[in-house]
Protein backbone atom coordinates (compact mmCIF):
# COMPACT_ATOMS: atom_id res chain seq x y z
CA UNK A 1 0.00 0.00 0.00
CA UNK A 2 1.33 3.48 -1.00
CA UNK A 3 1.84 5.69 1.82
CA UNK A 4 4.15 8.04 0.60
CA UNK A 5 1.53 10.50 -0.98
CA UNK A 6 -0.49 13.79 0.02
CA UNK A 7 -0.43 15.32 3.23
CA UNK A 8 -2.98 18.05 2.17
CA UNK A 9 -6.80 16.54 1.89
CA UNK A 10 -7.55 14.67 -1.15
CA UNK A 11 -9.84 17.19 -3.49
CA UNK A 12 -13.29 16.56 -4.65
CA UNK A 13 -13.26 14.03 -7.84
CA UNK A 14 -13.14 15.90 -10.88
CA UNK A 15 -13.91 14.79 -14.66
CA UNK A 16 -11.53 13.07 -16.18
CA UNK A 17 -10.29 14.70 -19.58
CA UNK A 18 -8.10 13.60 -22.30
CA UNK A 19 -4.53 14.39 -21.54
CA UNK A 20 -2.97 16.97 -24.50
CA UNK A 21 0.59 16.21 -25.67
CA UNK A 22 1.57 19.66 -26.62
CA UNK A 23 4.87 21.16 -28.71
CA UNK A 24 5.58 23.65 -26.29
CA UNK A 25 4.29 24.85 -22.79
CA UNK A 26 1.46 27.46 -23.91
CA UNK A 27 -0.44 24.57 -24.70
CA UNK A 28 -2.55 21.96 -23.31
CA UNK A 29 -5.89 22.30 -21.45
CA UNK A 30 -6.15 21.80 -17.67
CA UNK A 31 -6.97 18.72 -16.24
CA UNK A 32 -7.57 16.71 -12.62
CA UNK A 33 -7.51 13.46 -11.99
CA UNK A 34 -10.47 11.56 -10.38
CA UNK A 35 -9.89 10.50 -6.59
CA UNK A 36 -9.71 7.17 -6.28
CA UNK A 37 -10.05 4.88 -3.23
CA UNK A 38 -7.18 3.55 -1.33
CA UNK A 39 -5.71 0.42 -2.87
CA UNK A 40 -5.82 -2.88 -0.47
CA UNK A 41 -3.20 -4.75 1.10
CA UNK A 42 -3.97 -7.59 -1.77
CA UNK A 43 -1.57 -5.98 -3.99
CA UNK A 44 1.46 -5.38 -1.46
CA UNK A 45 0.78 -8.90 -0.44
CA UNK A 46 1.57 -9.99 -4.36
CA UNK A 47 4.32 -7.65 -4.87
CA UNK A 48 6.30 -9.57 -1.85
CA UNK A 49 5.88 -12.69 -2.83
CA UNK A 50 7.27 -10.99 -6.64
CA UNK A 51 10.01 -9.86 -3.77
CA UNK A 52 10.88 -12.78 -2.57
CA UNK A 53 11.14 -14.76 -6.05
CA UNK A 54 13.02 -12.11 -7.00
CA UNK A 55 15.74 -11.82 -4.32
CA UNK A 56 15.61 -15.79 -4.43
CA UNK A 57 19.04 -16.22 -6.22
CA UNK A 58 20.54 -13.71 -4.10
CA UNK A 59 19.07 -15.04 -0.93
CA UNK A 60 19.31 -19.13 -1.68
CA UNK A 61 23.31 -18.34 -1.76
CA UNK A 62 22.92 -16.79 1.44
CA UNK A 63 20.96 -18.87 3.45
CA UNK A 64 22.94 -22.07 2.13
CA UNK A 65 25.36 -20.90 5.08
CA UNK A 66 23.28 -21.69 7.59
CA UNK A 67 22.34 -25.65 6.86
CA UNK A 68 25.62 -26.76 8.87
CA UNK A 69 25.54 -27.84 12.62
CA UNK A 70 27.73 -25.64 14.22
CA UNK A 71 28.68 -21.91 14.37
CA UNK A 72 32.34 -21.53 13.50
CA UNK A 73 35.30 -19.34 11.68
CA UNK A 74 34.15 -21.87 8.68
CA UNK A 75 30.56 -20.59 9.03
CA UNK A 76 31.04 -17.21 8.75
CA UNK A 77 34.18 -17.40 6.60
CA UNK A 78 31.25 -18.84 4.35
CA UNK A 79 28.76 -16.04 4.66
CA UNK A 80 31.38 -13.69 3.96
CA UNK A 81 31.73 -15.08 0.55
CA UNK A 82 28.21 -15.78 0.15
CA UNK A 83 27.75 -11.53 1.05
CA UNK A 84 30.40 -10.27 -1.35
CA UNK A 85 28.92 -12.48 -4.34
CA UNK A 86 25.45 -11.10 -3.62
CA UNK A 87 27.56 -7.11 -4.04
CA UNK A 88 26.84 -6.35 -0.65
CA UNK A 89 30.57 -4.48 -0.82
CA UNK A 90 33.44 -4.94 1.59
CA UNK A 91 32.61 -2.33 3.92
CA UNK A 92 29.04 -3.74 4.41
CA UNK A 93 29.97 -7.30 4.88
CA UNK A 94 32.01 -6.13 7.37
CA UNK A 95 29.87 -4.38 9.06
CA UNK A 96 27.20 -6.99 8.70
CA UNK A 97 29.83 -9.74 9.69
CA UNK A 98 30.98 -7.75 13.33
CA UNK A 99 27.33 -6.95 13.77
CA UNK A 100 26.21 -10.93 13.30
CA UNK A 101 28.82 -12.07 15.75
CA UNK A 102 28.20 -9.40 18.61
CA UNK A 103 24.32 -10.66 18.47
CA UNK A 104 25.33 -14.12 18.29
CA UNK A 105 27.48 -13.40 21.52
CA UNK A 106 24.79 -11.34 22.99
CA UNK A 107 22.03 -14.05 22.58
CA UNK A 108 24.19 -17.12 23.36
CA UNK A 109 23.25 -18.31 19.93
CA UNK A 110 24.27 -22.06 19.52
CA UNK A 111 22.52 -22.90 16.23
CA UNK A 112 23.32 -22.07 12.64
CA UNK A 113 19.97 -22.10 11.53
CA UNK A 114 19.04 -19.35 14.36
CA UNK A 115 21.71 -16.79 13.05
CA UNK A 116 19.97 -16.47 9.92
CA UNK A 117 17.01 -14.62 11.94
CA UNK A 118 19.88 -12.54 13.76
CA UNK A 119 21.43 -11.57 10.18
CA UNK A 120 17.75 -10.96 8.98
CA UNK A 121 17.78 -8.35 12.03
CA UNK A 122 21.12 -6.91 10.91
CA UNK A 123 20.56 -6.39 7.72
CA UNK A 124 17.42 -4.52 8.94
CA UNK A 125 19.27 -2.23 10.96
CA UNK A 126 21.75 -1.45 8.14
CA UNK A 127 18.90 -0.58 5.99
CA UNK A 128 16.70 1.14 8.03
CA UNK A 129 18.47 4.92 7.16
CA UNK A 130 17.23 4.26 3.56
CA UNK A 131 13.62 3.59 4.58
CA UNK A 132 11.59 7.22 3.70
CA UNK A 133 8.58 8.26 2.65
CA UNK A 134 7.72 10.69 -0.40
CA UNK A 135 5.69 13.27 1.16
CA UNK A 136 3.89 15.35 -1.63
CA UNK A 137 1.91 17.84 -1.19
CA UNK A 138 4.37 20.25 1.12
CA UNK A 139 5.00 22.53 -1.85
CA UNK A 140 2.30 23.24 -5.22
CA UNK A 141 3.71 22.16 -7.88
CA UNK A 142 6.17 19.25 -6.13
CA UNK A 143 8.58 19.34 -8.51
CA UNK A 144 10.56 16.09 -9.06
CA UNK A 145 13.84 15.85 -11.32
CA UNK A 146 14.61 12.13 -12.42
CA UNK A 147 17.79 10.97 -13.72
CA UNK A 148 19.83 7.30 -14.48
CA UNK A 149 21.58 5.87 -17.27
CA UNK A 150 19.98 4.18 -20.29
CA UNK A 151 18.16 1.04 -19.32
CA UNK A 152 18.06 1.35 -15.88
CA UNK A 153 14.02 1.63 -16.18
CA UNK A 154 13.84 5.45 -15.61
CA UNK A 155 10.90 6.41 -18.14
CA UNK A 156 9.24 2.57 -17.31
CA UNK A 157 9.30 4.10 -13.38
CA UNK A 158 7.92 7.76 -13.85
CA UNK A 159 4.75 5.91 -15.54
CA UNK A 160 3.78 3.72 -12.99
CA UNK A 161 5.14 6.77 -10.52
CA UNK A 162 2.39 9.39 -12.11
CA UNK A 163 -0.22 5.95 -12.39
CA UNK A 164 0.18 5.70 -8.24
CA UNK A 165 0.02 9.75 -8.03
CA UNK A 166 -2.57 10.55 -10.34
CA UNK A 167 -4.14 7.11 -8.33
CA UNK A 168 -4.42 8.85 -4.89
CA UNK A 169 -5.96 12.23 -6.57
CA UNK A 170 -2.51 14.06 -7.24
CA UNK A 171 -2.62 16.05 -10.65
CA UNK A 172 0.61 15.71 -12.59
CA UNK A 173 2.37 17.27 -15.31
CA UNK A 174 5.06 15.26 -17.30
CA UNK A 175 8.31 17.13 -18.83
CA UNK A 176 10.24 14.93 -21.52
CA UNK A 177 13.81 16.48 -20.97
CA UNK A 178 15.18 13.49 -23.10
CA UNK A 179 14.31 15.98 -26.15
CA UNK A 180 17.31 14.13 -28.00
CA UNK A 181 15.86 10.78 -28.17
CA UNK A 182 12.55 10.58 -29.93
CA UNK A 183 11.73 7.06 -28.70
CA UNK A 184 11.88 8.34 -25.21
CA UNK A 185 9.35 11.13 -25.81
CA UNK A 186 7.00 8.72 -27.27
CA UNK A 187 7.14 6.61 -24.58
CA UNK A 188 6.20 9.42 -22.04
CA UNK A 189 3.47 10.21 -24.11
CA UNK A 190 2.42 6.62 -23.83
CA UNK A 191 2.75 7.07 -20.48
CA UNK A 192 0.70 10.33 -20.22
CA UNK A 193 -1.98 8.95 -22.48
CA UNK A 194 -2.20 6.14 -20.32
CA UNK A 195 -2.59 8.20 -17.38
CA UNK A 196 -4.79 10.60 -18.78
CA UNK A 197 -1.66 13.08 -17.35
CA UNK A 198 -0.65 16.45 -19.36
CA UNK A 199 2.84 15.94 -20.96
CA UNK A 200 4.60 18.82 -22.08
CA UNK A 201 7.27 17.98 -24.98
CA UNK A 202 9.41 19.65 -27.71
CA UNK A 203 10.69 17.43 -30.57
CA UNK A 204 15.02 18.63 -30.73
CA UNK A 205 14.75 21.43 -27.94
CA UNK A 206 16.76 22.21 -25.60
CA UNK A 207 16.28 19.69 -22.34
CA UNK A 208 16.54 22.66 -19.48
CA UNK A 209 14.24 24.83 -21.43
CA UNK A 210 11.09 22.14 -21.87
CA UNK A 211 11.66 21.72 -18.25
CA UNK A 212 11.50 25.44 -17.33
CA UNK A 213 8.34 25.34 -19.74
CA UNK A 214 6.99 22.62 -17.51
CA UNK A 215 7.86 24.25 -13.94
CA UNK A 216 6.06 27.32 -15.22
CA UNK A 217 2.93 25.70 -17.16
CA UNK A 218 2.63 23.31 -13.53
CA UNK A 219 2.50 26.55 -11.22
CA UNK A 220 0.13 28.30 -13.68
CA UNK A 221 -1.83 25.53 -13.76
CA UNK A 222 -2.04 24.51 -10.02
CA UNK A 223 -0.76 21.16 -10.34
CA UNK A 224 0.47 19.10 -7.79
CA UNK A 225 3.26 17.41 -8.99
CA UNK A 226 5.61 18.19 -12.06
CA UNK A 227 7.43 14.99 -12.96
CA UNK A 228 10.83 15.65 -14.99
CA UNK A 229 12.27 13.01 -17.38
CA UNK A 230 15.80 13.51 -18.12
CA UNK A 231 18.02 11.99 -20.55
CA UNK A 232 19.90 8.85 -19.94
CA UNK A 233 23.23 8.46 -19.28
CA UNK A 234 26.52 7.20 -17.82
CA UNK A 235 28.05 9.46 -15.22
CA UNK A 236 31.32 9.23 -17.11
CA UNK A 237 29.85 11.22 -19.42
CA UNK A 238 30.42 14.37 -18.25
CA UNK A 239 29.42 16.76 -20.88
CA UNK A 240 25.48 15.22 -20.01
CA UNK A 241 26.28 15.41 -16.57
CA UNK A 242 26.67 18.82 -16.94
CA UNK A 243 23.49 18.72 -18.96
CA UNK A 244 21.81 17.16 -15.82
CA UNK A 245 23.11 20.14 -13.67
CA UNK A 246 21.78 22.86 -16.03
CA UNK A 247 18.48 21.41 -16.01
CA UNK A 248 18.73 21.77 -12.33
CA UNK A 249 19.25 25.47 -11.91
CA UNK A 250 17.08 26.45 -14.95
CA UNK A 251 14.44 24.60 -12.75
CA UNK A 252 15.39 26.49 -9.84
CA UNK A 253 14.75 29.61 -12.42
CA UNK A 254 11.09 29.23 -12.79
CA UNK A 255 10.46 28.24 -8.84
CA UNK A 256 14.06 29.00 -6.53
CA UNK A 257 12.60 25.94 -3.95
CA UNK A 258 12.74 23.34 -6.89
CA UNK A 259 13.48 20.85 -7.85
CA UNK A 260 11.63 19.56 -4.26
CA UNK A 261 12.99 15.67 -5.28
CA UNK A 262 16.12 14.41 -7.40
CA UNK A 263 15.66 10.91 -7.86
CA UNK A 264 17.84 8.72 -9.53
CA UNK A 265 16.79 5.29 -11.09
CA UNK A 266 19.21 2.61 -10.81
CA UNK A 267 19.22 -1.40 -12.38
CA UNK A 268 19.57 -3.64 -9.24
CA UNK A 269 20.79 -6.10 -11.49
CA UNK A 270 24.10 -4.15 -11.86
CA UNK A 271 25.47 -4.49 -8.33
CA UNK A 272 28.73 -2.44 -7.65
CA UNK A 273 28.06 -0.43 -10.69
CA UNK A 274 24.56 1.17 -9.43
CA UNK A 275 26.30 2.12 -6.25
CA UNK A 276 29.10 3.58 -8.57
CA UNK A 277 26.25 5.63 -10.04
CA UNK A 278 24.71 6.92 -6.85
CA UNK A 279 27.75 8.38 -5.95
CA UNK A 280 28.58 10.54 -9.23
CA UNK A 281 25.09 11.44 -9.75
CA UNK A 282 24.62 12.64 -6.04
CA UNK A 283 28.19 14.22 -6.43
CA UNK A 284 26.63 16.02 -9.29
CA UNK A 285 23.06 16.93 -8.36
CA UNK A 286 22.93 16.03 -5.02
CA UNK A 287 20.23 13.53 -4.80
CA UNK A 288 16.97 12.97 -2.72
CA UNK A 289 16.01 9.56 -3.23
CA UNK A 290 16.11 6.39 -5.11
CA UNK A 291 13.87 4.38 -7.33
CA UNK A 292 15.71 0.38 -7.84
CA UNK A 293 14.29 -1.34 -10.32
CA UNK A 294 14.84 -5.30 -11.89
CA UNK A 295 14.82 -7.02 -8.49
CA UNK A 296 13.28 -9.59 -10.46
CA UNK A 297 16.08 -12.37 -10.88
CA UNK A 298 19.14 -11.39 -10.09
CA UNK A 299 21.89 -12.48 -7.59
CA UNK A 300 22.97 -8.92 -6.96
CA UNK A 301 20.25 -7.97 -4.91
CA UNK A 302 23.03 -7.39 -1.16
CA UNK A 303 23.55 -4.00 -3.12
CA UNK A 304 21.32 -1.91 -1.44
CA UNK A 305 23.47 -3.12 1.96
CA UNK A 306 26.61 -1.73 -0.10
CA UNK A 307 24.22 1.83 -0.54
CA UNK A 308 23.34 1.38 3.23
CA UNK A 309 26.79 1.93 4.06
CA UNK A 310 28.74 3.80 1.63
CA UNK A 311 26.34 6.49 0.33
CA UNK A 312 22.49 6.03 2.16
CA UNK A 313 20.57 7.93 0.07
CA UNK A 314 16.91 6.81 0.82
CA UNK A 315 15.21 4.36 -1.76
CA UNK A 316 11.36 5.22 -2.15
CA UNK A 317 10.58 2.61 -4.04
CA UNK A 318 11.80 -0.73 -5.43
CA UNK A 319 10.53 -2.29 -8.39
CA UNK A 320 10.38 -6.10 -9.72
CA UNK A 321 8.26 -6.16 -12.58
CA UNK A 322 6.68 -4.94 -15.67
CA UNK A 323 2.98 -4.16 -14.01
CA UNK A 324 1.53 -0.74 -12.67
CA UNK A 325 1.82 -2.16 -8.94
CA UNK A 326 5.05 -3.83 -8.99
CA UNK A 327 6.58 -0.57 -8.37
CA UNK A 328 5.72 -0.23 -4.28
CA UNK A 329 7.49 1.95 -1.17
CA UNK A 330 10.83 0.50 0.30
CA UNK A 331 10.71 -1.04 3.98
CA UNK A 332 13.66 -2.05 5.25
CA UNK A 333 12.30 -5.32 7.41
CA UNK A 334 10.63 -6.80 3.94
CA UNK A 335 13.74 -6.21 2.01
CA UNK A 336 15.63 -8.08 4.39
CA UNK A 337 13.21 -11.05 5.16
CA UNK A 338 12.99 -11.64 0.93
CA UNK A 339 16.64 -11.37 1.32
CA UNK A 340 17.01 -14.79 3.11
CA UNK A 341 13.71 -16.28 2.39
Amino acid sequence: MFRFFRSAPKPAPAEVKTPLVSSSATHAAPLSAAVKPEPSEGPRQSWLSKLKAGLRKTGGSIASVFTGTQIDDALYEELETALLLADTGVKATEHLLQDLKTRVKANKTTEPAAVKTLLIEAITDLLMPLQKQLHIGNQKPMVLMVAGVNGAGKTTSIGKLTHHLADQGASVLLAAADTFRAAAREQLAVWAQRNTVEIISQQGGDPAAVSFDAVSAGKARGRDVVLVDTAGRLPTQLHLMEELKKIKRVVQKADSTAPHEVLLVIDGNTGQNALMQVKAFDEALGLTGLIVTKLDGTAKGGVLCAIAREKAVPVYFIGVGEQLDDLQTFDAREFAEALLN
